[in-house]
C-alpha cells in the first residue's frame, strides 16, 4: 500500500515539473538574443524612453544596454508569473542559470 502511495506522488510530481519547465525563449527574427530586465518596471521604462525618439530614445537604448542581460536563443526557463506584457522568468540553463527577471511577451515559447 506504502509502494502504491510513493508511486503515485512521484508520478505526480514529475508531472507538474515536467508541464512547468518547458519554456524557453526566443529571439525575434534577425536577433541571437533575448533580453532580460531586473523586472517589469524597468522594462515599462526601458521601453517608453525608447518610443519618445530623439536624445531620450538614445537614453532608453544606452540603458537597455546597461540594465538588462543577453540570453541565447533557445535558453530553457521557468515562468514564475506572467502578464499581458510578459513573464517574469527563472533561467534553467547557461550562463544564467538560476537568476530571475523579466521578459517581454513576444520572446517566450
Amino acid at each position: 500500500m506504502r509502494s502504491r502511495l510513493f508511486s503515485t506522488i512521484l508520478f505526480a510530481a514529475v508531472a507538474v515539473y515536467a508541464v512547468s519547465c518547458g519554456h524557453y525563449v526566443q529571439a525575434t527574427p534577425g536577433t541571437h538574443t533575448v533580453r532580460l530586465y531586473p523586472d517589469e518596471a524597468t522594462f515599462e521604462k526601458v521601453k517608453s524612453l525608447k518610443h519618445e525618439g530623439g536624445p531620450m530614445g538614445m537614453i532608453g537604448g544606452l540603458g537597455e544596454n546597461f540594465l538588462a542581460k543577453e540570453l541565447d536563443d533557445h535558453t530553457p526557463v521557468r515562468i514564475i508569473s506572467q502578464d499581458s506584457q510578459g513573464a517574469q522568468i527563472e533561467v534553467l540553463d547557461g550562463p544564467h542559470k538560476g537568476e530571475q527577471g523579466f521578459v517581454a511577451k513576444e520572446n517566450l515559447s
